[in-house]
């Protein structure tokens, strides 16, 4: 199982042995998760956007343009944490299930 790993704003996916596959954001990630199969990363940028991208570093859409602080993959789905202090529950297509 693979690891995503972020130094000073980069993102990297990582074996579990600790050893770089590839960076997946070069600069402004604050907060990054894998999915349970390890195919999707799901990463928040310090402007509040929250991309979908996979395991090869390639966007895949971008979920969120502006006030998430962090997201999480819950089970198929994304938990999107805004700046508003609220938690968006979205589909990995990116449309509002429902606000936590």
């Amino acid at each position: 199982m693979n690891i995503v790993k972020i130094t000073n704003g980069k993102v990297e996916l990582r074996k579990d042995s600790g050893s770089l596959i590839r960076t997946i954001v070069s600069s402004g990630a604050v907060d990054a998760d894998i999915n349970n199969d390890g195919s999707l990363i799901v990463v928040t940028t310090a402007n509040g956007k929250v991309e979908l991208r996979k395991e090869s570093g390639s966007l895949v859409r971008t979920i969120v343009s502006s006030n998430a602080i962090g997201a999480k993959f819950s089970g198929s789905d994304i938990l999107v944490k805004t700046n508003q202090g609220k938690t968006e529950l979205r589909k990995e297509s990116g449309s509002l299930i429902r606000t936590i």
